[in-house]
């Protein structure tokens, strides 16, 4: 790192703390508070994921050219590029937050796949490379699955950030959410028709293999918990898909257990499963990982209508996915009046295919999760835009409609 590239991280790190500061970013903080523990009066909030277009907001910024500093430059920016251009409800903390990295293997295995590419160089697409091809001619590939963190990793990036600009913006080791999607591993292992078909063709051994996959994923938490890596889920860390962990109900501080802090889980790919097919094959495996947290934030691009019935008895539910491919109206009545966060996740098209917003037709979009969501504590999450063809004042519009149409609610 050159004495240039820390002074320029210096002086984004004094830039974080005045906005941290500012009396906008903390009036937010309070209200993410009010809506994640649903009091009364509590106004909808909103937050544009820049994660899959950050490269048009963020990258051009970079002036690092080595790696540490580069890293540094855009993790910092990554923290306030939202409030400052698109003043949408993501908070700005007055730290430098540092997760505590850690993997996990199904059975063992690494998952690989294959990339494509564009003329630039971009990933254009991926295929992943299955091991399982036939759930019973395949058995003894299913072994123990392996697990780890990366403690060490995270304080060697915490003593970097603080010797960097620690005194000017804290470095501080932060806990993050309990992330466990059990099908994705599987569809990752075997393909997605292979699953449909063992659950036909093998229906104890699938039964057995999700049950095994609930051990292995709770043992990968407890692992956590000896570690000392389960640290408080209560303020600026993400809750996965666009979200917040901002709450009171949960412990502040401290080395904790996995019943002290957020989940997040999800079950895209059962989409094509009925109800009772869900529930026989897939929910026993959510239910048991569930049951070791303490708040829980469930799904993501499926739509949960139809099995609502069975995601509704999860242990801890407070928010769920409330995507494009959900019945927006059955899930409103559904969720009026309870303490079950809607997180409704607009259509990306709107944001992300046409250079310009169309204004009348995005705000009715908006206008339709509204009146759905009457009597719910509603949350508005855009994810999977992967361009905003360079324009951010157009993600700017984007969130003012949704705070003109959400602003009808209180």
């Amino acid at each position: 790192m050159t004495e240039r590239e820390r002074i320029v991280l210096r002086d984004l790190a004094k830039h974080q703390l005045e906005i941290a500061h500012g009396e906008v970013n903390q009036r937010r903080i309070a209200e993410w508070y009010r809506h994640n523990d649903c009091e009364p009066g509590s106004r909808p909030m909103i937050h544009i994921e820049i994660d899959t277009f950050q490269d048009e907001v963020i990258t051009p910024r970079l002036v690092c050219e080595s790696p540490e500093a580069r890293s540094l430059e855009f993790a910092l920016y990554h923290q306030f590029t939202n409030l400052e251009l698109f003043d949408d409800d993501k908070v700005v903390p007055d730290y430098f937050p540092v997760g505590i990295g850690g993997y996990f293997h199904p059975f063992g295995h690494e998952i690989s796949r294959v990339t494509a590419t564009d003329a630039h160089g971009h990933n254009l697409g991926h295929q992943f490379q299955h091991v399982i091809h036939d759930l019973e001619d395949d058995a003894e590939l299913l072994g123990p699955s392996t697990f780890g963190v990366d403690k060490a990793g995270a304080l060697e990036h915490l003593r970097l950030a603080q010797d960097t600009f620690g005194d000017i913006l804290p470095a501080r080791l932060v806990g993050r959410c309990l992330y466990a999607t059990p099908t994705q591993y599987i569809v990752h292992l075997m393909g997605m028709e292979t699953m449909f078909f063992s659950m036909y063709d093998y229906p104890d051994e699938f039964k057995t293999m999700m049950d095994r996959l609930a051990d292995d994923t709770i043992a990968y938490f407890k692992l956590m918990e000896r570690e000392g890596c389960i640290l408080p889920t209560v303020s600026f860390e993400t809750l996965c898909q666009g979200s917040k962990c901002f709450t009171h109900t949960l412990p502040q501080e401290g080395v904790l257990t996995t019943e002290q802090v957020w989940g997040y889980m999800d079950s895209q790919e059962s989409t094509g499963l009925s109800p009772a097919m869900y529930e026989e094959f897939i929910f026993p495996c959510y239910e048991k990982i569930a049951k070791i947290m303490g708040r829980l934030s469930y799904g993501c691009c499926e739509a949960v209508d139809p099995i609502w019935d069975c995601v509704s008895r999860l242990h801890g539910l407070r928010k769920v996915s409330i995507s494009p491919w959900c019945n927006e109206e059955v899930m409103g009545e559904r969720l009026a009046g309870t303490d079950i966060i809607y997180l409704r996740k607009p259509s990306p098209n709107y944001l992300g295919v046409e250079e310009t917003l169309d204004e009348d037709a995005f705000r009715a979009h908006i206008a339709k999760t509204v009146a759905a969501a009457k009597g719910c504590h509603l949350e508005i999450a855009q994810r999977d835009v992967y361009t905003v063809h360079n324009n951010p004042a157009k993600v700017r519009r984007y969130v003012e409609i949704i705070r003109e149409e959400t602003a009808k609610l209180q």
